[in-house]
């Protein structure tokens, strides 16, 4: 017969789960609040894409400056699509919050996980790689977000890693 320390009962779950809740809670207040600054102030924000993408800050070796795209109703729909990207990241981990608070977690698990790749996509393959290193962001002194890019990159990578753990719930232990 399994003991009272050897298996976590029903009402009780751990630290880990809470631990999920509260990280996967604290990166979807962040995107939300990220969202809904670029919904709000939508000029400050389109100012800094149309200014990576027109690589007008750079070192403007002639090299890669064929890269730069300066059609601003583009550079606009790539802002738009990021401001989509983070509402709908938002509002997925919103839902994954709700989940872990409601102890399902294992959807909990699942949505989180799709919220946080999604952002890790978006400041991983989109700021990091294609902001940096395709339009030379790293070039600017005036607008480079590669900082910023990387703390939400390795945070949400963190609370990936923390949905993840093994809880022990699933434990089975022999009679």
């Amino acid at each position: 017969m399994p003991t009272s320390n050897s298996t976590p009962t029903t009402t009780s779950r751990g630290a880990l789960p809470l631990a999920a809740t509260l990280l996967t809670g604290t990166v979807a207040l962040y995107i939300t609040l990220v969202a809904f600054g670029n919904i709000t102030d939508f000029g400050t924000n389109q100012q800094f894409v149309r200014h990576v993408l027109a690589m007008d800050t750079t070192f403007k070796d002639e090299d890669l400056m064929w890269r730069a795209i300066t059609t601003t109703w583009i550079q606009d729909a790539a802002y738009v699509a990021i401001i989509v990207w983070e509402t709908v990241a938002a509002l997925v981990l919103i839902y994954g919050t709700w989940l872990w608070f409601r102890r399902d977690d294992l959807r909990a698990r699942r949505f989180s996980t799709y919220g946080l790749l999604m952002l890790m996509l978006l400041f991983g393959a989109g700021f990091i790689a294609i902001g940096g290193e395709w339009f030379a962001m790293w070039q600017s002194g005036d607008w480079n977000g590669l900082d910023a890019a990387i703390r939400v990159f390795v945070f949400s990578g963190i609370v990936l890693i923390v949905n993840h753990l093994p809880s022990g719930q699933a434990r089975q232990t022999d009679t």
